[in-house]
């Protein structure tokens, strides 16, 4: 049988999910607190303090390019 998979809409995601997405498709772990001190940092939330993975992934695109 199957393991279940958990719908996620990538446009809500809480920081445990998008720390899970984002080590799956690394590879590698990504940390909540890595996630949490983007947000700290400026990172763009939806009101209800979750993050649309597209933003957030523009937000990392814009300051990796910072001062460039």
């Amino acid at each position: 049988m199957e393991g279940k998979r958990e719908n996620v809409d990538p446009t809500k995601l809480s920081v445990e999910q998008l720390a899970k997405l984002l080590s799956n498709a690394y590879r590698q772990r990504v940390p909540e607190e890595q996630i949490a001190a983007d947000i700290e940092a400026g990172a763009p939330t939806n009101v209800d303090g979750t993050i649309n993975l597209v933003v957030y992934t523009a937000w990392l695109l814009q300051e990796m390019h910072r001062g460039d």
